[in-house]
């Protein structure tokens, strides 16, 4: 058999075999076989020294047109291999799209959260700005700018954190309004402000203590503000956090950054004030301290306290959410229990 009938053989063969080819490695193999340095084309092609100078490009040509329809042939089979397997993954891989979704359980925000956010949302529509400030905090800023220097008693009542003798975990949000004090400028306008956060105090935890809870103090200073004003303030939080019916009385006491003070009593929002176990009989509930800002505290901000005045206050949303929701122990809320926290709705 001559080379020419060899190729035309060889083509007849080949396609077959390549037709038949089912799968990448078979297709691979035919190539290699066909085509490879080592392939039986290139074997045949050998053969071409024993033709005749007339006869070699003719056969030449005809093995380069071959080797091109084998080619072909083997990158369209190929191709094909791919798509049936591509069409088979998609088959069994594939998804009903028209079947409903898998539910995704949401959270809510923590109940202390949900307090806050409703304390600053009243706020917020009353005119007042919020005010973060940093939790490790000077002692200059959270005693001594507060009418509280050294020597003063009361710091045994907020006995703390301290990481050196200047730098401490701040006992009460307080040290932002006298930060604030310094920076706002108060020829355009007052100063109204709140500023939530943590605090930290060296407390033994129990039913009713935690060495860190939450505080929102609020903070006006302007001309001409009075005992009224903050009153009317109290009894709007009152209300709004604890039930439109509720009313306020305030009892005279004593804060080193405000004088005159006072504790703010709430009546009880379970009795209506006829007296029950949550108020002990006396209708009223203890809520929070205020007072008008002591002069000093003022002075040391460098407010003229001639001409500016104010009130301050400070509350617990861990207190709050405790009377309101009636939980017994305030490590409750720092537990993560899912099943405890459940109980509060996203309204707070």
């Amino acid at each position: 058999m001559d080379l020419w009938q060899k190729l035309e053989e060889l083509k007849k063969t080949s396609l077959s075999d390549i037709q038949k080819a089912d799968n990448e490695k078979k297709v691979n193999d035919i190539r290699v076989s066909l085509l490879g340095k080592k392939g039986v084309l290139t074997e045949i092609l050998r053969g071409m020294k024993d033709l005749s100078p007339e006869d070699r490009p003719k056969v030449g040509s005809f093995a380069n047109i071959i080797r091109d329809e084998l080619t072909k042939e083997i990158a369209k089979q190929a191709e094909q291999i791919e798509v049936a397997m591509m069409a088979k993954k998609l088959e069994s891989e594939k998804i009903d799209v028209t079947l409903p979704g898998v539910p995704v359980k949401e959270g809510q925000p923590h109940i202390l959260m949900q307090v806050i956010d409703q304390l600053e949302k009243l706020f917020l529509g009353m005119g007042y700005k919020i005010v973060d400030g940093p939790e490790v905090e000077e002692d200059h800023y959270n005693f001594e700018m507060l009418n509280l220097p050294k020597d003063h008693p009361a710091r045994d009542m907020q006995d703390t954190f301290y990481i050196t003798k200047q730098i401490l975990m701040r006992t009460q949000t307080s040290p932002v309004q006298a930060r604030t004090m310094e920076k706002h400028d108060f020829s355009k306008g007052p100063l109204k402000m709140i500023s939530p956060g943590k605090v930290y105090r060296r407390d033994t935890d129990d039913a009713t203590h935690s060495h860190q809870f939450h505080q929102v103090e609020g903070l006006v200073i302007d001309k001409n503000i009075t005992m009224a004003d903050l009153k009317g303030t109290l009894e709007l939080v009152a209300k709004t956090l604890f039930g439109a019916d509720r009313e306020i009385r305030m009892r005279p006491s004593y804060f080193p950054f405000t004088e005159p003070s006072a504790e703010v009593d709430v009546s009880c929002f379970k009795c209506g004030g006829k007296g029950c176990a949550v108020c002990k009989q006396t209708g009223w509930i203890e809520v929070l301290g205020a007072g008008m800002v002591h002069p000093n505290v003022l002075e040391m901000a460098g407010v003229d306290s001639s001409v500016y005045g104010g009130f301050a206050f400070g509350l617990g949303p861990d207190r709050f959410a405790m009377l309101k929701y009636g939980v017994d122990d305030i490590r409750e809320f720092y537990l993560n229990d899912v099943r405890f926290l459940n109980q509060f709705s996203q309204k707070g």
